[in-house]
């Protein structure tokens, strides 16, 4: 029985390592942007569907790490690309921890406005900084590989499914980060140290999203304020997870997928145009009424995922 899905998972890497080969250039960029969102989903799923905390504030994180990478690339420092994106993940996990610290004691929607006026404060300070080149933005070095590209956010994104699976689904971590969603004062008689496993969470989560942030930077070689921390990144990660399936391992990965290519198809029938949003307030609409557990629950044996994401899932959409 074990077989099948160890060939499934292999032909499934084998048609994703051979798409390049397949695809025209701008299929090709969407595949890459798949793989790019499909990673900061997962990131706030971290925060959002295990640990039951609502943030809008991750934008900041990738922001963080697109920044770290832009700065430390421009001429007077001149450090490779591999170098920079350990700087950008430490500065965004040591952000995280220090923010988390006093946040994660809030609840409900008092965390998700701390969290969102965090992301506003670093916004403005970006928008006015020099070295950040404020609202005229930073160029990196161009380098034109989508091959480059397409591997490096597949291997990451891939990667963090892996680590999000070991550590959410298989170890004991990830049963104290639930324990405490689902009940946190049980969780804490048990003996559990509910802020400090929250803050590891909410590190490692915006590492994450700051992985993906300094591979954008590099991959686009422009971005200023809006577009590295702009708070509709942080909206799409939320309607991803619900859309895939809020609290899973591969339903924000579903629903990355399916929102992003829809969002680029509607682009290029209709160029940018606010056409976009309605189809997108429908599809959430139709997802809260008849598929509360994402669109991972229509597949075989993954109908629920508790009582307690369905709660969180009409706190998240009254909040958009």
């Amino acid at each position: 029985m074990r077989a099948i899905p160890i060939a499934g998972l292999l032909l499934g890497l084998a048609v994703l390592s051979s798409l390049p080969f397949v695809l025209d250039a701008y299929s090709l960029r969407i595949a890459t942007g798949v793989f790019m969102w499909a990673g900061l989903a997962c990131s706030w799923n971290i925060v959002g569907g295990y640990a039951g905390y609502i943030s809008f504030g991750h934008s900041a994180f990738f922001g963080i790490g697109a920044y770290a990478t832009a700065i430390l690339m421009q001429r007077d420092l001149g450090l490779p690309f591999i170098a920079t994106v350990p700087v950008g993940l430490l500065g965004a996990a040591a952000v995280a921890a220090l923010i988390g610290e006093p946040t994660m004691r809030l609840r409900g929607s008092y965390f998700a406005i701390a969290t969102w006026a965090f992301a506003e404060m670093l916004l403005q300070l970006v928008n006015i900084s020099e070295i950040t080149g404020g609202t005229g933005g930073l160029s990196l070095p161009p380098y034109l590989d989508e091959l480059f590209f397409y591997y490096t956010m597949a291997g990451a994104a891939l990667g963090c499914y892996l680590l999000v699976w070991l550590l959410f689904e298989r170890s004991r971590f990830g049963f104290r980060i639930k324990a405490l969603r689902d009940h946190e004062p049980a969780a804490e008689a048990m003996g559990i140290n509910t802020t400090q496993v929250k803050v590891q969470a909410f590190a490692l989560s915006a590492a994450m999203a700051a992985l993906f942030g300094s591979i954008y930077a590099y991959w686009v070689t422009f971005i200023d304020p809006r577009s590295a921390m702009g708070g509709e990144i942080t909206d799409q990660m939320v309607v991803m997870v619900l859309l895939g399936g809020l609290g899973t391992v591969w339903g924000p990965a579903l629903g990355a997928a399916l929102l992003w290519i829809v969002n680029r198809y509607v682009w290029a029938e209709w160029g940018d145009t606010t056409i976009y949003l309605p189809v997108l307030g429908v599809v959430i609409a139709l997802v809260v009424l008849f598929l509360p557990n994402g669109l991972i629950s229509l597949l075989p044996g993954r109908g629920r995922t508790g009582g307690k994401g369905r709660r969180l899932l009409g706190t998240i959409v009254r909040k958009l």
